[in-house]
């Protein structure tokens, strides 16, 4: 689902999905060639692949492969193959369709200030000639102190080049002057942070004798710059940021997302580390994937970035990385990170560099080979919070044993593969040594609470199966044909599907108003993907919206009433079962009329049960 409320107005955005062309945005980086029906295939951009299992709907606007699972529209393409956020995608799919975007400031407040209309250019213009500058002064005779802090960690001219490293001079409107005579204005400099408005209202640079690093966002473009103080009567901050603007929002800004965004797609993990050394460091020594918050803790939002870049879903092997020290300070941190762990599918590990080293002086005191060490000897984060945890308590006494297990228990509890949750419950036993069934009490007890609101079971359908089959068939409709399907689609609840996973995205569904309030294409399929809250469902909207329906020719009414007649029949012959299953358990004397009342719904059902085997006569 993509959070957009209180940004691009949603008529806009539905407005660029009707005038983009998907054939055309997926032409730009993979062959297609028509699969029949009025769709196209090709090899998927997101794995590797022999056989094409890459589908395209142009009619519909979506994308669906049947290799990897990948879908969704022209937007989500954009976020995959380019690495993109969503507002990103929508900009550039405007822009290419000439269409001036409006900005929503009616519904829900959003996160940070937005843009106006045409703004993100002029700062993202001015944020491009600061580099410049900036890059210019760092082979100043002024920027010695700034050239030799690099020099003695380990960095030269290659490496301050690559990174872009520049240096803020000994002045107070250099850059301001500079940038001025290019066009900016001052109101424009003040927004973008390179500015700012001295005490006699003059206009001064908001960076002074100070080494600098930009930061870009996934798209490459620089928002904002971390500055690290360098001379010792600089009564300022070690390291100064750019403030909160409409292009730099902190809690959603990784340091090195611009060199690490492919590697970290490709190779399927992401190294966290402390600071703009230390992604240089880590990129240097052969560890691509290395990437640093600016000035804030690693978030929530931060999270939503690298899920993004990782591809993280129900069956991601990837990996996280967090390296911290090993001091007070580092492992709380990771204690820290344990907490957000779960908002993770993939595994998330912990490196601690010996002696307390950052990776910057681990590779300045040891070399390159010894960070690739570090990070190959990384440690499951659990296991880290686990051993953390009890080390606080006194083993050798039943009191310590036991408040240990109180407060490990719940972490258990917390790990998100329940498979894992009896043998890491079997290992803090041992740990503790105590007996195995107490500490699986407690983590029971303590996963209650995680799990209070899970569903009920619902009985196995196999995959293959005529009802599924139905089921899919059904929900086809509902995606593809909605107008016609509608009336008779939205007639039928979620009580009529079997396979939980198909029985969510029919909820889905109706939390996207029912079939029979769309007109079909993608701004329908994309509403209903984002009213899916079980990520498996969500997975399935893509396929389903490009998967043939099992008809030879065009769909009639009649078509849509066999398969819903069908699907409806399905459920009723599971509940004439269980009744008569309950019937046959029940004394027609001692229960009498709880036994006739399950015999008339029995009847009726088996009445109702002929009705929809006529209506589904004729085959699919």
């Amino acid at each position: 689902m993509y959070a957009v409320a209180g940004r691009v107005k949603d008529e806009d955005i539905a407005l660029v999905r009707d005038r983009t062309s998907i054939a055309d945005v997926i032409s730009e980086t993979v062959t297609l060639r028509s699969a029949g029906g009025g769709n196209l295939k090709g090899l998927c951009p997101f794995h590797d692949e022999k056989t094409p299992s890459f589908n395209v709907s142009p009619a519909r606007g979506v994308y669906f492969c049947h290799g990897c699972g990948q879908g969704g529209d022209a937007i989500k393409f954009l976020m995959d193959a380019e690495h993109l956020s969503f507002i990103e995608s929508v900009e550039r799919l405007a822009g290419k369709a000439g269409l001036q975007l409006r900005y929503d400031t009616d519904g829900a407040k959003p996160s940070g200030p937005r843009p106006q209309a045409g703004q993100r250019q002029r700062l993202i213009a001015a944020h491009a000639s600061a580099v410049e500058f900036y890059r210019d002064q760092l082979g100043s005779p002024g920027a010695r102190k700034a050239r030799e802090f690099l020099a003695e960690r380990g960095f030269g001219r290659d490496a301050a080049e690559k990174y872009g490293c520049g240096f803020a001079p000994d002045s107070w409107d250099a850059l301001s002057k500079h940038l001025r005579l290019q066009g900016f204005t001052a109101d424009e400099l003040i927004t973008a942070g390179l500015s700012k408005t001295a005490r006699s209202g003059s206009l001064i640079d908001r960076f002074r004798r100070r080494l600098l690093w930009p930061i870009r966002d996934l798209s490459g473009d620089v928002i904002g710059f971390g500055a690290r103080k360098l001379f010792d009567d600089d009564d300022g901050p070690k390291y100064l940021n750019t403030p909160e603007s409409p292009l730099y929002k902190k809690s959603h800004v990784l340091y090195g997302i611009d060199h690490a965004k492919r590697e970290i797609a490709k190779r399927g993990r992401a190294v966290i580390v402390e600071g703009y050394t230390d992604v240089m460091a880590c990129h240097e020594a052969g560890e691509p994937t290395a990437v640093a918050t600016c000035g804030t803790a690693f978030g929530i939002d931060h999270i939503g970035v690298l899920r993004r870049l990782l591809m993280d879903s129900d069956s991601f092997t990837g990996e996280i990385i967090y390296t911290f020290d090993g001091d007070a300070a580092g492992q709380k941190a990771a204690l820290r990170a344990f907490e957000e762990d779960q908002r993770f599918v993939g595994r998330t590990f912990i490196a601690v560099s010996p002696d307390n080293m950052d990776p910057c002086d681990l590779r300045l005191a040891r070399g390159d080979l010894a960070v690739r060490d570090m990070i190959a000897g990384r440690e499951p984060l659990v296991d880290f919070a686990l051993r953390h945890t009890i080390s606080r308590f006194d083993l050798d006494t039943v009191e310590g044993r036991v408040e240990a297990m109180r407060k490990a228990a719940p972490l258990v509890a917390k790990i998100k593969d329940r498979e894992k949750r009896p043998e890491y419950a079997r290992k803090l036993a041992g740990d503790l040594g105590m007996d195995l069934e107490p500490v699986q009490r407690a983590v029971h007890n303590a996963a209650r609470g995680e799990d209070a609101e899970q569903r009920a079971p619902r009985r196995h359908v196999p995959a293959d199966s005529p009802q599924r089959l139905v089921e899919r068939e059904a929900l086809k409709l509902a995606l593809q044909e909605p107008v016609l399907a509608g009336p008779m689609f939205d007639a039928l609840g979620a009580e009529n599907y079997a396979d939980p996973v198909l029985a969510a995205l029919r909820e889905a569904i109706a939390e996207a108003g029912g079939a029979c309030s769309a007109t079909g294409g993608a701004v329908w399929i994309e509403k209903v993907r984002g009213s899916c809250a079980d990520l498996a469902a969500q997975g399935l909207v893509s396929e389903l919206a490009v998967e043939p329906l099992r008809v030879g020719g065009a769909v009639d009414p009649r078509y849509v009433q066999v398969t819903l007649a069908r699907l409806q029949g399905a459920a009723v012959t599971t509940r004439i079962h269980d009744l008569k299953s309950k019937v046959q358990r029940l004394n027609p004397v001692t229960h009498k009329d709880q036994y006739l009342a399950l015999a008339g719904e029995l009847f009726s059902l088996e009445q109702q049960a002929r009705a929809l085997r006529d209506q589904a006569a004729g085959g699919m």
